[in-house]
């Protein structure tokens, strides 16, 4: 970790991916580094009761029957009831079960990113970035975050500014393959997007589910994105094209002449 007078950066690894802190205002650093561990093990702790890859986890041993959701840590049945409501929400585009199994990760990694945030902002940092495999969780600012181009590896498709707090989730392809299934096939979705961003001041759970959802509809997702409130989307079209909710534009970093 690198320290000066106004800034903390960390970067861990979790829940098979990277997460890198940009952490500004750092008044009391004693404080806010202490914050910052409080993050960094909550990352972990998602990573023992969500992850699919571990025979132990509660939501595996719960989803073999195992275990009941009343012996669940609070966070698990927090997560599932939370992962209810975006399927309700999405009219089951967004789903915690795949072919009968119980997966919540579509959820996991944005409830897990905005609550190690908001640790580390009640801990009394000014500013805070943290990057979850592409997925952001902004509080304060102002903040600059560029959107990777599914189409040209190592471009970008836009750059979204923020001076207050932002969820900035990406749903595609493009970084770990197809993982997004049709929830009404089985199948990956059919003549749908290269990627699809949702912005969201409500932050990065809400705005997770809301891009996994998306990119899951295809061409019925920016319709359903506009009629949400505080919510834009912006989606790249597997022919370059591109298309934005009608107020994407609040959110698009103005660049200098």
């Amino acid at each position: 970790m690198s320290l000066d007078t106004a800034r903390l950066r960390h970067v861990e690894e979790s829940m098979g991916t990277v997460f890198s802190f940009d952490i500004r205002g750092v008044r009391d650093e004693p404080r806010v580094r202490a914050g910052l561990h409080a993050a960094v093990a909550s990352l972990h702790r998602a990573d023992e009761l969500f992850s699919t890859f571990r025979p132990d986890s509660q939501i595996l041993r719960l989803g073999r029957g195992e275990l009941a959701l009343s012996a669940c840590a609070r966070e698990v049945v927090e997560v599932l009831e939370l992962c209810a409501a975006a399927e309700r929400e999405s009219a089951g585009w967004f789903t915690s079960r795949y072919a009968g199994g119980l997966d919540p990760t579509g959820l996991v990694k944005g409830w897990a990113v905005e609550r190690a945030v908001r640790m580390i902002a009640s801990s009394g940092a000014g500013s805070v970035c943290l990057n979850g495999g592409g997925d952001i969780q902004l509080l304060g600012g102002p903040w600059r975050v560029g959107i990777s181009d599914p189409l040209r590896p190592g471009g970008l498709a836009t750059v979204i500014e923020s001076g207050e707090g932002l969820g900035v989730a990406t749903s595609g392809p493009a970084e770990r393959g197809c993982h997004v299934i049709d929830p009404y096939t089985g199948r990956p979705p059919v003549g749908g997007l290269a990627s699809v961003t949702v912005v969201c001041p409500e932050g990065l759970t809400t705005a997770d589910t809301r891009a996994t959802a998306a990119y899951a509809m295809g061409g019925r997702a920016r319709g359903w994105l506009e009629a949400l409130p505080g919510t834009e989307g912006f989606a790249v079209m597997p022919d370059g094209r591109t298309w934005t909710t009608s107020g994407f534009h609040r959110y698009v970093a103005k660049v200098s002449a």
